[in-house]
């Protein structure tokens, strides 16, 4: 990513876990070009990690309000970051 890139750090609550939320995250993410990762948290939250132009990051933010059809977002928490690794990854 370039020095234009925004990265932020996102948490996610409502019912993101067995509604196959980190695989379509990873998708989503990978059709857009974003770097980051995606995973469960003990909670039933998910968090991820976003990196890639502004704009891009928050057209990524808005479908993750949404999210897959089975899911319901109750709340989309968003941080800045510092930039994650190249790629993009589901960790466990």
């Amino acid at each position: 990513m370039d020095d234009a890139a925004r990265s932020v750090a996102v948490r996610v609550t409502g019912r993101v876990q067995g509604v196959s939320f980190r695989a379509w995250t990873k998708e989503r993410a990978e059709v857009f070009g974003l770097d980051g990762w995606v995973r469960n948290e003990t909670d039933g939250s998910v968090s991820a990690c976003l990196s890639g132009p502004p704009d891009t990051v928050d057209r990524m933010l808005k479908e993750m309000r949404r999210g897959p059809s089975l899911a319901q977002v109750d709340t989309l928490d968003v941080q800045d970051a510092g930039p994650p690794a190249a790629g993009f990854s589901v960790l466990k």
